[in-house]
């Protein structure tokens, strides 16, 4: 990635992260973003043609690095392939990314033309709670780790209402009206109830690991190349 190989680029991703962060997606221009960062405007373009693609690289590069994150945490710790560990993890990682946590809440005021752009939804359907669940439930199934006496479709259909419910109290920043102390932990225990006692041995747990993080690392790829993520060819101004 660009960032990787110049100085100029990581200054100007950091210069965007915080202006968006800070005025939303309409309320700087590339010119404020080559300011913050030090550099001339037209370095910008020589990363990103437009702010557009700077932007959604903000986006794309916050669901990479949490499912980095995720991948590491699977590889080197077989127990949080299991439900009640896995949804728990990969909600708490989602929420506290501020830009994955907006476009979970559509935060139109916040993303700006990323709320509803074709790369960000289709980033979302990609890596959205939809799209894992309905690809590492067949994964818990086959292994011991959820109940199969219940029609698939359904069971995702229920697993995907509790976590996107869950997720929705935890970014909408409005009071909730049936207060916890610990949400994730309410999480870990419904999502038990719902799929039901593992009997998972050590061995269908450990190649349930390796598929998740497989799968996670295949959405991964999409992901770059949803938002023109360059990832093995360095940038002209590498010597930055």
């Amino acid at each position: 990635m660009p960032e990787q190989q110049s100085a100029k680029a990581a200054r100007l991703l950091t210069a965007a992260g915080e202006l968006l962060l800070k005025r939303g997606a309409r309320g700087f221009t590339v010119a404020d973003v080559a300011a913050r960062a030090h550099v001339g405007k037209g370095t910008v373009y020589l990363y990103w043609p437009t702010k557009e693609d700077l932007l959604l690289g903000l986006v794309g590069r916050g669901f990479l690095g949490l499912l980095d994150d995720l991948i590491t945490r699977i590889r080197t710790d077989a127990e949080l392939a299991r439900p009640s560990r896995f949804c728990p993890m990969m909600l708490e990682a989602a929420v506290n990314h501020p830009l994955i946590a907006a476009m979970q809440r559509q935060d139109g005021d916040l993303l700006g033309m990323l709320a509803d752009h074709p790369r960000s939804v289709a980033l979302h359907q990609t890596l959205g709670p939809s799209a894992v669940i309905g690809a590492v439930l067949p994964v818990w199934r086959r292994h011991g780790l959820a109940r199969t006496d219940w029609d698939l479709a359904d069971q995702a259909f229920a697993l995907h209402g509790l976590i996107t419910g869950i997720a929705l109290s935890l970014v909408s920043g409005a009071g909730d009206p049936l207060p916890t102390a610990d949400p994730l932990q309410v999480l870990s225990t419904a999502v038990t109830a719902l799929l039901g006692t593992e009997s998972a041995g050590d061995d269908d747990l450990t190649t349930a690991a390796t598929e998740l993080a497989g799968f996670l690392s295949e959405r991964s790829s999409q992901a770059a190349k949803l938002v023109d993520i360059r990832v093995d060819a360095p940038h002209p101004d590498a010597g930055a």
